[in-house]
């Protein structure tokens, strides 16, 4: 599993077991049967729940690296999925930072089911709420609207900057400390993950990660 420790505004809109596990959909069910109960060494996540050009968005802070993912106009139903979302930002996001192809592989084989709680740490929200503020004033300023965006870019854009951390006496950049992370974790085997239903085009620069997954077993 991976832990994400939800604000309370987020974990509002969630519906979550006594374990903190969103409903098992069939989008999501290839990651319950791979990863079991362990911890995911991609563990260690903050996220919270942004209204932004009244649209249901959802950023995510790695707690160690400080790597933003960010997931733009988000439905009910899309929240429900919310295990499948972070897979698909996650790997498209590493795809915008430039990861190797051995990262991608290193990701996959450790996604896991999202376990939340509302454990908080201060300094990890502060990271998020200023890149909550730079992605909304980006946003602003190009004219770009929410709903016609992935957040793969975005979030790409808000890791390529340096973070203070607390505690710490360099600031860390995002991206290169998420990628340095990925290198030092073993290659795990992936499990066999179902077939698409429908076929899905996506353009040549977007991962679809059950595809990726799919084709790197």
């Amino acid at each position: 599993m991976i832990i994400v420790h939800g604000t309370k505004k987020l974990l509002a809109k969630l519906i979550i077991d006594d374990d903190g596990h969103l409903p098992l959909l069939p989008r999501s069910q290839h990651l319950a049967e791979s990863a079991g109960a362990d911890v995911s060494p991609l563990s260690g996540w903050h996220a919270n729940f942004l209204t932004i050009q009244r649209r249901n968005c959802v950023l995510l802070v790695h707690d160690e690296t400080r790597f933003p993912l960010f997931i733009p106009a988000l439905t009910k139903p899309d929240l429900a999925e919310l295990d499948w979302w972070f897979g698909d930002a996650l790997m498209n996001t590493l795809l915008k930072c430039n990861a190797s192809q051995v990262q991608l592989d290193t990701v996959a084989a450790h996604l896991s089911r999202l376990s939340f709680d509302s454990d908080c740490d201060r300094s990890v929200q502060g990271t998020m709420n200023q890149m909550a503020q730079d992605a909304e004033y980006s946003l602003y300023h190009h004219g770009v609207h929410v709903a016609e965006i992935t957040g793969h870019r975005l979030a790409a854009w808000l890791a390529d900057r340096p973070c203070t951390v607390k505690g710490r006496k360099n600031a860390v950049w995002p991206v290169k400390a998420f990628l340095q992370l990925l290198d030092g974790l073993p290659r795990a085997i992936q499990s066999p993950v179902p077939v698409l239903q429908r076929e899905t085009v996506l353009p040549g620069n977007i991962v679809n990660l059950l595809e990726f997954r799919k084709k790197n077993k």
